[in-house]
C-alpha cells in the first residue's frame, strides 16, 4: 500500500522537469550545463532545484566553488529520477509495441561467461520468434550492470547482486556458478613444468579482470593467503577479443571459465595449465526489478533465457 505523504508530494510537489533536472544535475555537476542539457534558462533551473529542496526538507546539492555535488540525498534522488524517466520511456514503447505488435526494444546486461552462451542462444532463439525486436547488449561488470538496472537503463541483467543495498530491490533467479581454469596460449613454457605452484604463477604475466569485481578480489585474497606478492606485470580488461589476443600473441595467462574459450581449446591454440586454482564464483543469474512491470518484449527476453537456462547443461 503505497504511503499517502508520498503520494501527497509527488501529486503536489513534483514535477517532470525537476525529474529531468536531476538526472542531467547528476551528469553534469553544473547548475549551468544541467540547464542548457534540460531546454531551461539557468535561473529556472535554480528554481525548480530550490522547490524540490523546499518541499523535501533536505539539501540535495553542495553548491562548491566550481560546480555542485550532490548529497547522499540527492544521489538518492537523481537515481529515483533516472528510474522513472525510464520507466515513462518504457510505458511510450510499451504502448508503440501493442499498437504495432511485438517489437520495440530490449537492453539487457550481462557478465562475461553468459554473454558467450546463454544470451547469445537466447537472443538467436527470441529473435526467430519476433524479428522486429531490438535487442540491446551489455557486457560488464555486476556491480555496473546492477547500477544500469537500478537505474532504469537495463530491463534486465544475468549476473550477480553483490551488495544487500541493491537486493532490497532485486529480484534474482540463480542458474549457474563458473569453475574457473587457468588459460594460456598452446606451447607456453609452464605447461611443461610439473608440480607448478602459485608462487610460479606470481611471477608470471597476467590478464585480470578490473579492480572490485569478485574475481579479482578472489585471486587478490588467494595471492594473499599464501603470503605471495600479487603478479606486477598485468592488463585489465574483460572484453574477449582483447583477452584471446593477447593469450595467443604472449606468455600471458588468465583465469576463465573453460567454455568461455572452448573453441580455441578445441583447435589447440590455447591449453589450460595442469594447476587447480579452486575458485568458484558465486551463482549469477536473472535478475529484474521488484514491483517493476517488463514491457512485452523485455518479458519475452525473459521467458526466453528462462526456456534456454532450461535446456542448456549447468
Amino acid at each position: 500500500m503505497s504511503d499517502p505523504g508520498s503520494d501527497r508530494f509527488v501529486r503536489t510537489h513534483l514535477k517532470t522537469r525537476q525529474l529531468v533536472l536531476l538526472v542531467e544535475l547528476g551528469r553534469h555537476g553544473s547548475i549551468l550545463h544541467a540547464a542548457q542539457a534540460a531546454n531551461l534558462t539557468q535561473p529556472a533551473a535554480s528554481k525548480l532545484l530550490s522547490e524540490l529542496e523546499y518541499a523535501l526538507g533536505v539539501q540535495l546539492f553542495e553548491r562548491l566553488a566550481r560546480g555542485i555535488a550532490p548529497t547522499w540525498y540527492g544521489e538518492v534522488m537523481i537515481r529515483r529520477a533516472g528510474a522513472a524517466l525510464a520507466e515513462m520511456d518504457a510505458a511510450h514503447q510499451e504502448v508503440m509495441e501493442l499498437l504495432s505488435g511485438l517489437s520495440g526494444r530490449v537492453s539487457i546486461g550481462a557478465v562475461m561467461t553468459p554473454s558467450t552462451g546463454l544470451v547469445p542462444k537466447a537472443v538467436t532463439l527470441l529473435r526467430s520468434r519476433h524479428a522486429r525486436l531490438n535487442i540491446l547488449i551489455s557486457v560488464d561488470t555486476s556491480k555496473l550492470l546492477i547500477q544500469r538496472l537500478r537505474a532504469g537503463e537495463l530491463d534486465l541483467v544475468v549476473g550477480r547482486i553483490l551488495d544487500t543495498e541493491s537486493a532490497a530491490e532485486l529480484n534474482f533467479e540463480p542458474l549457474t556458478d563458473e569453475p574457473h581454469s587457468l588459460i594460456v596460449r598452446a606451447g607456453h613454457p609452464l605447461l611443461s613444468r610439473s608440480n607448478l605452484g602459485l608462487q610460479d604463477l606470481a611471477g608470471e604475466a597476467w590478464i585480470l579482470p578490473p579492480s572490485g569485481s569478485i574475481l579479482r578480489d578472489r585471486l587478490t585474497a588467494l595471492f594473499l593467503s599464501r603470503g605471495l606478492d600479487q603478479p606486477a606485470e598485468t592488463v585489465e580488461t574483460i572484453a574477449l577479443p582483447v583477452i584471446t589476443s593477447l593469450l595467443l600473441g604472449s606468455d600471458m595467462l588468465v583465469a576463465l571459465p573453460k567454455q568461455i574459450v572452448q573453441t580455441y581449446l578445441d583447435s589447440g591454440l590455447l591449453a589450460v595449465l595442469p594447476y587447480e586454482l579452486g575458485l568458484r564464483m558465486d551463482l549469477y543469474g536473472i535478475v529484474t526489478r521488484k514491483q517493476h512491470r517488463l514491457s512485452p518484449g523485455a518479458q519475452a527476453m525473459l521467458d526466453t533465457l528462462r526456456e534456454v537456462a532450461t535446456k542448456s547443461p549447468s
